[in-house]
């Protein structure tokens, strides 16, 4: 996945994102103990800590970049990572919320290779959870009865609205013909990037950055969020579902006006004619969910030929450039700025 020239430092990753769940964790652990069940026991399952059965597991986390980039950011502001704790959690919550959420809007039945809550637990324990963690992710930050911990959840609700917003959106799309790649990047801003931006900026805030501060780094994750969705969306198309534990062409199932999908429209080639003419058959159609594999294939090879794929590559090169250099006006060690660039690197190669 692009950038193929990035040479990521994956020891050095892999320590960051260890940390993060080292320290995160159990703050987190206790947070959804307070529950009242069964929430407490569905969101267990949803982070991996039991199986259906209520047995403990070691499931699939997920990546826990937000954790990392707010421990991080902790740092940029002159702190210890640990200042940035609560904020990781408050992040890691509100993101859980939005997939127990998305997963049952989308209809997505697994999730990091095992069964979505709304599947195993229902759509009302799916629901009532996901708001239960939001909730969660306020008294978090709240509980801290600082003045920075205010602003670091002024912050968060924030980025929790606009990250609703993005969903919004998302699910606009999927019932019109056409997108363009501004309306697409807006979306993706909001849906991916807002909360990538509170994650890498909520640890200095709480460690007493000053806005300026904190406004830069909140640049680096916002694009940072649109270069790691960017890639998310060549993997809904493209990526092996043995990685990104989803099905074969899952965002084509869904009709997701992806980046590679509106790229695609908007070039003026045959294969885009050809492509728009498919979708908006199949925008009509009531046997969308019995087309064959050979049919998705046959719309993935018309996005790539008209030039969707290689854009999408494109602007998450760019978007991670951007997020780069947002890095040049925040004054902070060396070793921190190299960590957050280690951590951009990784978004943009990863295949999960």
């Amino acid at each position: 996945m692009p950038p193929a020239n990035l040479a990521v430092d994956t020891a050095d990753v892999n320590a960051l994102l260890a940390r993060g769940r080292s320290l995160a964790t159990p703050v987190l652990r206790a947070a959804v103990d307070r529950l009242a069940p069964p929430m407490d026991t569905v969101s267990a399952y949803h982070f991996g800590w039991i199986d259906a059965a209520g047995n403990p597991a070691a499931g699939d986390g997920g990546k826990a970049v937000r954790p990392a980039l707010a421990l991080l950011s902790a740092e940029a502001a002159g702190a210890a990572p640990e200042e940035g704790v609560p904020g990781a959690v408050a992040v890691e919550l509100v993101h859980n919320f939005s997939l127990l959420h998305d997963d049952l809007m989308d209809g997505d039945e697994q999730r990091r290779h095992r069964d979505t809550v709304w599947k195993v637990h229902g759509p009302a324990q799916a629901i009532l959870v996901g708001d239960a963690l939001f909730a969660l992710a306020n008294e978090i930050l709240l509980e801290l009865g600082s003045v920075e911990a205010g602003r670091a959840t002024r912050r968060l609700t924030s980025a929790t609205r606009k990250l609703i917003d993005g969903q919004a959106q998302d699910i606009s799309f999927e019932h019109r013909e056409r997108v363009t790649v501004e309306e697409c990047l807006r979306m993706e801003g909001n849906k991916t990037g807002a909360l990538l931006a509170c994650a890498s900026s909520i640890g200095a805030v709480l460690g007493g950055a000053d806005d300026r501060t904190a406004d830069l780094l909140e640049s680096y994750g916002h694009h940072l969020g649109l270069a790691f969705q960017a890639v998310d969306d060549l993997l809904g198309i493209w990526g092996d579902p043995d990685s990104t534990g989803k099905q074969t062409w899952s965002d084509l199932r869904q009709r997701k006006k992806s980046l590679p999908v509106v790229a695609a429209l908007a070039a003026d080639n045959a294969a885009s004619r050809r492509l728009g003419e498919l979708l908006a058959a199949d925008a009509k159609s009531n046997d969308f969910e019995t087309f064959s594999e050979e049919e998705f294939a046959t719309r993935a090879a018309l996005i790539e030929e008209a030039g969707g794929r290689e854009w999408t590559s494109q602007e998450a090169r760019r978007q991670h450039s951007v997020a780069v250099e947002a890095l040049t006006g925040v004054d902070m060690p060396e070793e921190v700025r190299a960590r957050f660039v280690a951590l951009a690197d990784f978004v943009v190669v990863r295949e999960r």
